[in-house]
């Protein structure tokens, strides 16, 4: 099993979407190992975007992403990093295919309603950043044994 973080924005949460959302991966196979609402610090903010602290652009995504709460989470699955990230779908809602979550509910680069890790490395990191090792919750649905052949993982 795969786990990857999962970080509902502001304007997902806004938005009301975090639990339509959810479900899209719940649906999916994917189990919630992790699962909490914070506001982000600016602290957060710079060690979670740190390559992107020095780009002109910064400033402005600090100010959104720590502008209001924010839900984080761990996924676990079969190719877990993968499959969100498809699911999510291009990070910019307009260029985002009917179908993945963006394409669905986005219009915006910057306001794209989730973040989702983007490689092994990058997943371990941030869900170290957002959770303690306590935090991640260790279990088997008993609905896995409908979602994919014993042989599968």
């Amino acid at each position: 099993m795969e786990r990857t973080f999962i970080l509902f924005k502001p304007d997902c949460v806004q938005r009301r979407l975090v639990g339509r959302i959810l479900a899209r991966f719940e649906d999916k196979g994917l189990n919630v190992v992790a699962m909490k609402m914070l506001t982000i610090t600016p602290e957060l903010s710079r060690q979670h975007y740190a390559e992107h602290v020095q780009k002109g652009w910064y400033p402005t995504l600090e100010a959104f992403i720590t502008g209001g709460p924010v839900v984080a989470a761990v996924l676990e699955g079969l190719e877990a990093i993968r499959v969100v990230r498809e699911m999510l779908g291009a990070t910019t809602g307009l260029n985002a295919a009917a179908g993945t979550i963006r394409g669905d509910y986005s219009s915006s680069r910057q306001m794209n309603l989730v973040h989702g890790s983007d490689g092994a490395e990058a997943a371990k990191r941030e869900i170290a950043l957002y959770f303690k090792p306590e935090e991640l919750v260790d279990y088997q649905p008993t609905i896995t044994k409908w979602m994919r052949a014993a042989d599968e993982g």
